[in-house]
């Protein structure tokens, strides 16, 4: 795979994982299409964890409250179960 091959596959995965349609799909049917040779589970993990990295990066905020917040409501000294 090329240089170009995985930016076109990154762009295709940055803009289908929101999408209500299968952005994994995606990343399966363009080398299908054009004629590409697969470019493997690596890669394909690899462009999920950057959407997931980015998603989380741009929530910061929200998610870093969320977790305060989230840890703030565990009774202190109690056991669970």
């Amino acid at each position: 795979m090329d240089l170009w091959q995985a930016i076109i596959l990154g762009i295709v995965q940055g803009i289908t994982e929101f999408l209500p349609i299968s952005s994994s799909a995606h990343l399966i049917l363009m080398p299908a299409l054009t004629g590409w040779s697969d470019q493997g589970v690596g890669f394909d993990l690899s462009v999920h964890v950057g959407t997931l990295l980015a998603v989380i990066i741009y929530f910061r905020k929200d998610v870093a409250g969320l977790l305060i917040d989230g840890l703030k409501s565990i009774p202190a000294g109690q056991s669970v179960g």
